[in-house]
Protein backbone atom coordinates (compact mmCIF):
# COMPACT_ATOMS: atom_id res chain seq x y z
CA UNK A 1 0.00 0.00 0.00
CA UNK A 2 2.87 2.36 0.79
CA UNK A 3 4.27 1.93 -2.75
CA UNK A 4 0.99 3.06 -4.31
CA UNK A 5 0.81 6.03 -1.98
CA UNK A 6 4.43 7.04 -2.68
CA UNK A 7 3.79 6.93 -6.44
CA UNK A 8 0.55 8.86 -6.01
CA UNK A 9 2.19 11.63 -3.97
CA UNK A 10 4.81 12.18 -6.69
CA UNK A 11 2.07 12.82 -9.20
CA UNK A 12 0.13 14.98 -6.76
CA UNK A 13 3.10 17.30 -6.19
CA UNK A 14 3.72 17.51 -9.92
CA UNK A 15 0.03 18.28 -10.47
CA UNK A 16 0.29 21.14 -7.95
CA UNK A 17 3.13 22.71 -9.95
CA UNK A 18 1.21 22.25 -13.21
CA UNK A 19 -1.96 23.78 -11.72
CA UNK A 20 0.01 26.83 -10.55
CA UNK A 21 1.64 27.12 -13.98
CA UNK A 22 -1.77 26.94 -15.67
CA UNK A 23 -2.94 29.81 -13.47
CA UNK A 24 0.14 31.82 -14.47
CA UNK A 25 -0.31 31.15 -18.20
CA UNK A 26 -3.99 32.08 -17.96
CA UNK A 27 -3.09 35.36 -16.26
CA UNK A 28 -0.90 36.22 -19.24
CA UNK A 29 -3.73 35.73 -21.73
CA UNK A 30 -6.86 36.72 -19.85
CA UNK A 31 -7.27 40.14 -21.49
CA UNK A 32 -6.01 39.19 -24.95
CA UNK A 33 -9.47 39.37 -26.53
CA UNK A 34 -10.29 42.62 -24.75
CA UNK A 35 -7.01 44.13 -25.93
CA UNK A 36 -7.54 42.96 -29.52
CA UNK A 37 -11.03 44.40 -29.75
CA UNK A 38 -10.97 47.49 -27.50
CA UNK A 39 -7.46 48.94 -27.24
CA UNK A 40 -7.55 50.58 -30.68
CA UNK A 41 -10.83 52.31 -29.85
CA UNK A 42 -9.15 54.50 -27.22
CA UNK A 43 -8.22 57.78 -28.89
CA UNK A 44 -6.13 59.10 -26.02
CA UNK A 45 -4.73 56.78 -23.31
CA UNK A 46 -4.10 59.87 -21.18
CA UNK A 47 -7.81 60.74 -21.26
CA UNK A 48 -9.88 57.57 -21.04
CA UNK A 49 -13.09 59.44 -21.77
CA UNK A 50 -11.94 59.89 -25.36
CA UNK A 51 -13.00 56.66 -27.06
CA UNK A 52 -14.85 55.53 -30.15
CA UNK A 53 -16.62 52.83 -28.12
CA UNK A 54 -18.28 53.59 -24.77
CA UNK A 55 -17.21 51.09 -22.13
CA UNK A 56 -13.83 50.32 -23.69
CA UNK A 57 -12.20 51.68 -20.53
CA UNK A 58 -12.55 48.14 -19.12
CA UNK A 59 -9.22 47.33 -20.79
CA UNK A 60 -7.53 49.84 -18.51
CA UNK A 61 -9.69 48.93 -15.52
CA UNK A 62 -8.39 45.34 -15.72
CA UNK A 63 -4.70 46.27 -15.85
CA UNK A 64 -4.03 46.41 -12.11
CA UNK A 65 -5.93 43.19 -11.49
CA UNK A 66 -4.12 41.46 -14.35
CA UNK A 67 -0.68 42.48 -13.07
CA UNK A 68 -1.51 41.36 -9.53
CA UNK A 69 -3.00 38.09 -10.80
CA UNK A 70 0.21 37.36 -12.70
CA UNK A 71 2.31 38.11 -9.61
CA UNK A 72 0.23 35.96 -7.27
CA UNK A 73 0.32 33.15 -9.84
CA UNK A 74 4.11 33.27 -9.67
CA UNK A 75 3.67 33.03 -5.89
CA UNK A 76 1.55 29.90 -6.37
CA UNK A 77 4.33 28.35 -8.46
CA UNK A 78 6.80 29.09 -5.65
CA UNK A 79 4.37 27.61 -3.09
CA UNK A 80 4.11 24.46 -5.22
CA UNK A 81 7.92 24.29 -5.47
CA UNK A 82 8.02 24.46 -1.65
CA UNK A 83 6.45 20.98 -1.69
CA UNK A 84 9.58 19.75 -3.47
CA UNK A 85 11.87 21.72 -1.19
CA UNK A 86 10.35 19.83 1.75
CA UNK A 87 10.62 16.51 -0.14
CA UNK A 88 6.86 16.05 0.09
CA UNK A 89 6.93 14.07 -3.17
CA UNK A 90 9.26 11.33 -1.78
CA UNK A 91 8.88 11.25 1.99
CA UNK A 92 7.81 7.95 3.46
CA UNK A 93 6.80 9.80 6.62
CA UNK A 94 5.70 13.41 6.77
CA UNK A 95 7.21 15.88 9.18
CA UNK A 96 6.18 19.39 10.23
CA UNK A 97 7.75 20.96 7.12
CA UNK A 98 5.62 18.78 4.88
CA UNK A 99 2.41 19.79 6.64
CA UNK A 100 3.40 23.47 6.52
CA UNK A 101 4.19 23.36 2.78
CA UNK A 102 0.88 21.58 2.06
CA UNK A 103 -0.99 24.18 4.16
CA UNK A 104 0.74 27.11 2.44
CA UNK A 105 0.00 25.81 -1.04
CA UNK A 106 -3.58 24.85 -0.22
CA UNK A 107 -4.54 28.08 1.54
CA UNK A 108 -2.84 30.25 -1.08
CA UNK A 109 -4.47 28.38 -3.96
CA UNK A 110 -7.95 28.53 -2.45
CA UNK A 111 -7.57 32.23 -1.60
CA UNK A 112 -6.30 33.16 -5.08
CA UNK A 113 -9.02 31.09 -6.76
CA UNK A 114 -11.82 32.78 -4.80
CA UNK A 115 -10.32 36.26 -5.28
CA UNK A 116 -9.80 35.75 -9.02
CA UNK A 117 -13.33 34.39 -9.45
CA UNK A 118 -14.88 37.41 -7.72
CA UNK A 119 -12.79 39.89 -9.73
CA UNK A 120 -13.20 38.21 -13.12
CA UNK A 121 -16.94 37.75 -12.62
CA UNK A 122 -17.26 41.49 -11.88
CA UNK A 123 -15.24 42.39 -14.98
CA UNK A 124 -17.39 40.09 -17.10
CA UNK A 125 -20.52 41.90 -15.92
CA UNK A 126 -18.84 45.24 -16.63
CA UNK A 127 -17.81 44.07 -20.11
CA UNK A 128 -21.30 42.87 -21.02
CA UNK A 129 -23.17 45.85 -19.57
CA UNK A 130 -20.96 48.84 -20.39
CA UNK A 131 -19.35 48.10 -23.76
CA UNK A 132 -21.38 49.42 -26.68
CA UNK A 133 -21.11 46.40 -28.99
CA UNK A 134 -22.93 48.13 -31.85
CA UNK A 135 -20.35 50.93 -31.81
CA UNK A 136 -17.57 48.35 -31.48
CA UNK A 137 -18.84 46.42 -34.50
CA UNK A 138 -19.10 49.60 -36.56
CA UNK A 139 -15.57 50.62 -35.50
CA UNK A 140 -14.18 47.17 -36.34
CA UNK A 141 -15.77 47.22 -39.79
CA UNK A 142 -14.65 50.77 -40.51
CA UNK A 143 -11.01 50.27 -39.47
CA UNK A 144 -10.70 46.58 -40.28
CA UNK A 145 -10.10 45.70 -36.63
CA UNK A 146 -10.98 42.62 -34.60
CA UNK A 147 -14.54 42.41 -33.34
CA UNK A 148 -14.95 40.13 -30.33
CA UNK A 149 -18.12 39.97 -28.30
CA UNK A 150 -17.36 36.61 -26.69
CA UNK A 151 -16.45 36.32 -23.01
CA UNK A 152 -14.61 33.03 -23.59
CA UNK A 153 -11.31 34.18 -22.06
CA UNK A 154 -13.12 35.46 -18.96
CA UNK A 155 -15.20 32.29 -18.70
CA UNK A 156 -12.07 30.16 -18.97
CA UNK A 157 -11.31 31.02 -15.36
CA UNK A 158 -13.81 28.34 -14.32
CA UNK A 159 -11.59 25.65 -15.84
CA UNK A 160 -8.48 27.19 -14.26
CA UNK A 161 -10.24 27.32 -10.89
CA UNK A 162 -11.34 23.69 -11.22
CA UNK A 163 -7.76 22.57 -11.94
CA UNK A 164 -6.44 24.60 -9.00
CA UNK A 165 -9.02 23.30 -6.52
CA UNK A 166 -8.57 19.73 -7.77
CA UNK A 167 -4.84 20.00 -7.05
CA UNK A 168 -5.64 21.11 -3.48
CA UNK A 169 -8.14 18.27 -3.02
CA UNK A 170 -5.59 15.74 -4.33
CA UNK A 171 -2.87 17.11 -2.04
CA UNK A 172 -5.08 17.02 1.04
CA UNK A 173 -6.44 13.58 0.11
CA UNK A 174 -2.89 12.32 -0.25
CA UNK A 175 -1.99 13.75 3.15
CA UNK A 176 -4.97 11.99 4.80
CA UNK A 177 -3.97 8.72 3.10
CA UNK A 178 -0.39 9.23 4.32
CA UNK A 179 -1.56 9.85 7.90
CA UNK A 180 -3.62 6.65 7.87
CA UNK A 181 -0.66 4.61 6.61
CA UNK A 182 1.69 6.18 9.16
CA UNK A 183 -0.79 5.41 11.96
CA UNK A 184 -1.16 1.81 10.78
CA UNK A 185 2.62 1.42 10.55
CA UNK A 186 3.10 2.81 14.07
CA UNK A 187 0.46 0.38 15.35
CA UNK A 188 2.31 -2.56 13.72
CA UNK A 189 5.63 -1.43 15.20
CA UNK A 190 4.06 -1.08 18.63
CA UNK A 191 2.44 -4.51 18.35
CA UNK A 192 5.82 -5.97 17.37
CA UNK A 193 7.50 -4.39 20.36
CA UNK A 194 4.83 -5.80 22.69
CA UNK A 195 5.23 -9.27 21.13
CA UNK A 196 9.00 -9.20 21.71
CA UNK A 197 8.57 -8.00 25.29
Amino acid sequence: MYKKQLVFQKYVCLFAVIAAAVSFLYSLGIITDIYDSLYATMMNPNDLTQTFVPGSVIYYDMQDFNKLYTNVSVGLILAACLLYLMNTQVRRKYYIGNYISIAIYSIATIAVTIWAHVEISAFKVQYLTTVDFEALKAFAEMWNKTYIESTFMLDLHYAVAAISLLSVAALIGNMIWKLQLMKAEDALIEAGKEAVA
